[in-house]
């Protein structure tokens, strides 16, 4: 599995939304290549960003 694909499983698996931060924790990569793969999924209208402070939640699920 790639990292785009384990980023979309973990996505779905966690209704909550999760930070950028948190998907890198949870999937052992680098936080700079997680914002890459969620920007691709934001583009491809995949996934809802909400603000949360200074932080951003990511869901799965296009708006």
């Amino acid at each position: 599995m790639d990292k785009k694909e384990a980023v979309i499983k973990l996505l779905k698996k966690n209704t909550d939304g999760l930070t950028i931060i948190e998907i890198a924790r949870a999937l052992d990569i680098s936080r700079n290549t997680v914002p890459v793969i969620l920007a691709e999924l934001k583009g491809a209208e995949l996934i809802r960003i909400r603000p949360i402070g200074k932080a951003k939640l990511h869901y799965w699920g296009g708006t």
